[in-house]
């Protein structure tokens, strides 16, 4: 399975390994209302942390695409890591709940600002044809480390919930200490300049009419998949069904996408990648919307099978068409708009889903998930001519690394 990976740079395997290192200590936020709780936070309170946590996320992408485009690459993954490990410790002591919520916008900020930083660093240093299959290695990466941070998690939350907050600064500072001493530096791609007509801001994203249409396309299947985070619980507890069924759930999600994304993309690697997108959506969007009619284990089984194997499918595909979108000295900006859409979408499956839930009925959201998502999939399909005809055109030449041998 590895050997789908073999050849790509030096740079992709130092971003595949620390960020997997990084995602080993993504074990706050899942046990977040945990720890709340047990610092006698009231029930009521809860969610002003919780949006506060949400609300970091839709600022750090666009801060980290910036900064990524003006200040480099390796500057920026650094400052979102040490923020990282630094919030962690103010949300740890933090002594209210308002201090509490301004320690979580901090942290979700800058946990969110290394995306958009790590997608530019892969684009500058991988060629156009292998960048679906970098982009690939880094969602691995990302699922890999979080599979395992999930049974880790829950283990050292039983031992002292400040274990996980050390283990999310410790990892987020190993991390930190790779991305100093072997990723390159410099800025990477090319400095905005006035000549680009790109500027410095995100106006080169908005007044992309390909990524006007792109980014709603792709935000509606993010906040499809992120209804798994909130209206699969609803609907297991809603059928009677022990905690431990939502354990079983997510542990067949990660160890499915883990072992079959690379063989996913070694099966789909000589297709187009557009739609490989479509039909693994489409995938994702009934298995999601199946969820309406299961009722026991077994049927809430079959239905993570069913959106796991699009997931794994689909892969890094979304960041490798935004990449291969990307003037060379806005592909921060560009990353960051895509990882920004995906912070809306979460935040809007984590905020309306609920609502909509209780108060329209789990069937509305269950239809939703597939009209929408089948919808939006076949959206992306209509796009594949002009993103063909966009990616086609020759890139801006960039330092390129030799590629290595290494196959794990």
């Amino acid at each position: 399975m590895l050997s789908t990976f073999s050849g790509l740079p030096r740079t992709a395997w130092i971003i595949f390994a620390g960020t997997v290192i990084n995602r080993l200590g993504y074990v706050v936020t899942p046990f977040l209302v945990f720890y709340l709780g047990s610092r006698g936070v009231a029930t009521e309170q809860i969610p002003y942390v919780l949006g506060a946590l949400g609300a970091g996320n839709l600022i750090g992408p666009m801060a980290g695409g910036l900064l990524a485009d003006r200040m480099g690459r390796r500057p920026t993954m650094l400052i979102g890591l040490l923020g990282t490990a630094l919030s962690q410790g103010l949300l740890f002591a933090a002594p209210n709940v308002v201090t509490l919520a301004l320690a979580a916008v901090l942290l979700s900020a800058a946990g969110s600002m290394v995306g958009p930083a790590s997608g530019a660093l892969l684009t500058d240093t991988v060629n156009a044809d292998r960048r679906r299959t970098a982009f690939s290695l880094f969602h691995w990466a990302i699922n890999i480390g979080t599979a395992v941070a999930g049974a880790l998690g829950g283990f050292l939350a039983a031992h002292g919930y400040w274990l996980l907050f050390a283990l999310d600064a410790a990892t987020s500072l190993a991390y930190a200490l790779v991305v100093v001493t072997l990723l390159p530096g410099g800025r990477g791609g090319t400095a905005p300049t006035a000549d680009a007509g790109n500027g410095t801001g995100y106006g080169v994203v908005f007044r992309d009419p390909l990524m006007r249409a792109l980014l709603p396309l792709f935000g509606i299947a993010l906040m499809i998949y992120s209804l798994t985070e909130v209206a699969l619980p609803l609907a297991i507890r809603d059928q009677g069904l022990p905690t431990t069924t939502l354990g079983l759930m997510a542990t067949l999600n990660a160890v499915l996408v883990v072992v079959l994304q690379p063989v996913a993309m070694n099966v789909l690697a000589r297709l187009p990648q557009i739609p490989v997108y479509v039909g693994a959506s489409v995938l994702i969007a009934v298995g999601i919307a199946l969820t309406g009619v299961a009722h026991d284990t077994w049927t809430y089984a079959a239905t993570v099978v069913v959106w796991s194997v699009g997931e794994a499918a689909v892969g890094g595909v979304p960041g490798a068409v935004i990449a291969s979108l990307a003037p060379a000295d806005a592909r921060g900006r560009y990353q960051g708009s895509f990882q920004w859409t995906w912070g809306i979408a979460r935040f809007t499956a984590l905020a309306v889903g609920t609502g909509v839930y209780a108060t329209a009925g789990p069937a509305v959201v269950w239809w939703f998930s597939a009209v929408a998502g089948i919808a939006a999939a076949l959206g992306v399909g209509l796009l594949a001519p002009a993103i063909t005809r966009r990616t086609a055109l020759p890139e801006p030449l960039t330092p390129a690394e030799p590629a290595t041998a290494v196959a794990a």
